[in-house]
């Protein structure tokens, strides 16, 4: 039996013959691309006009004081042109770019590094790139997106997302970020977070160092030699015996304030260099220990003291973990950096996140370009290598003792 349903009398049209709804031939994405496509020219021309205008002046007036600041400043406002695209192609592309990092002016001292520093942004140059190249495409795109509006719109999407795509991949390649270029100031911001997170780390050991080491028996020390004060007439003999126990805390005071003296930056490092400064490290370590020092003059003295300190925290990790017989130290150059390495035949097993400081070590080498790689097998040898960037002595490093080539052994 089949039932049939019927609509009551003087019911409307069934929903199944009423017509869809009115709407727009062209679905959003189209319709902000064509946008996109009618803009092109005016923003096309404001910028080859800003383009042409700044290379005209600024390279014009280079004979003049003048010329290359006004050309730092136009490569400025081309980063604005530049991050106003960007926003555009986001807008109606879909085009997601990220922002450029902004210029590291706060690291150049000075007004000639900044302008250096303005004048090779690689940002402005390819922003000025992308604009002057814009100009007969913006008059292109905007001649057939407007024409075949009227003539050709029923095809007009598919002209519309070729030439939209075209202005994509423009914008990818021209204004966004380089990511080696973006990597490498990640690198530097994060390595000046380590150089500063360490410098405080050191104030903080030297500030408990005086307070816990030098600074109490000082005190000690002042409070002696009043008492003995008080006793000088009354009791000589016990007068005299403070005085003496007075004279012996000066006296560990004072090594204690060399040793952290030494902990800062030791004087045989400033006088007579590397050679001598890490043959008497070894000299304190545990296990005798062959040194090498194969350098034919000093470098500046901030790779001085990194290199110092890296092999002079090795040798405690030899002479605290390793188990070692012998190690040897050996340093040399090798072009433009300064190579150090530490082997021991001890026990091995060592590991950067094994809590014996080379983490710390291996931070400290990354934060001025240094390298750092531990070879420790279970059952040995232990060899760690580092380099260093090479940098020349300046005249405020002080005098240049001769490095030579150097072996010395404990």
């Amino acid at each position: 039996m089949t039932e049939h349903l019927s609509r009551p009398a003087g019911a409307g049209p069934a929903d199944d013959d009423r017509p869809p709804p009115a709407r727009f031939a062209y679905d959003g994405t189209t319709w902000r691309e064509i946008a996109h496509l009618l803009a092109n020219l005016p923003m096309a021309l404001i910028g080859f006009i800003y383009v042409v205008t700044v290379l005209a002046t600024g390279i014009g007036l280079t004979v003049t004081v003048v010329g290359l600041p006004l050309l730092a400043l136009g490569l400025l406002g081309a980063r604005g042109i530049g991050k106003l695209e960007r926003a555009r192609a986001r807008a109606l592309l879909g085009v997601r770019v990220d922002e450029p990092s902004p210029l590291p002016t706060h690291t150049a001292d000075g007004f000639l590094p900044r302008l250096w520093m303005a004048l090779k942004d690689p940002v402005g140059w390819r922003t000025m790139l992308y604009d002057l190249i814009r100009l007969p495409w913006g008059i292109l795109t905007f001649v057939i997106t407007l024409t075949s509006l009227f003539v050709l719109w029923p095809v007009l999407p598919f002209l519309a997302r070729a030439l939209a795509n075209a202005d994509r991949a423009m914008v990818r390649a021209l204004l966004s970020p380089s990511d080696e270029l973006e990597r490498r100031i990640a690198e530097l911001e994060s390595d000046r977070g380590v150089v500063v997170d360490t410098a405080a780390a050191d104030l903080r050991r030297i500030e408990r160092d005086l307070h816990d080491g030098a600074q109490a028996r000082l005190v000690n020390l002042a409070m002696g030699l009043g008492l003995a004060k008080e006793k000088l007439l009354e009791d000589p003999d016990a007068a005299a015996a403070m005085v003496d126990e007075a004279h012996g805390e000066v006296k560990l005071a004072l090594q204690e304030l060399r040793d952290l003296a030494r902990g800062i930056h030791p004087a045989v490092l400033t006088d007579r260099g590397l050679d001598a400064a890490l043959s008497s490290v070894a000299s304190r370590c545990t296990v005798p220990v062959r040194v090498t020092v194969d350098v034919a003059e000093r470098p500046a003295a901030a790779i001085e003291g990194i290199a110092y300190f890296t092999v002079s925290e090795l040798l405690q990790n030899v002479s605290k973990h390793s188990g070692a017989r012998t190690a040897s130290v050996e340093v040399w150059r090798s072009a433009d950096r300064l190579m150090l390495q530490v082997v021991d035949d001890g026990r091995g097993g060592a590991r950067l996140d094994a809590g014996s400081g080379m983490r710390g070590l291996a931070d400290r080498l990354g934060a001025v370009d240094g390298l750092f790689a531990v070879d420790s097998p279970p059952g040995g040898p232990t060899t760690v290598t580092a380099e260093l960037p090479w940098r020349d002595r300046t005249d405020t490093d002080g005098a240049d003792a001769p490095a030579g080539r150097t072996r010395r052994g404990r």
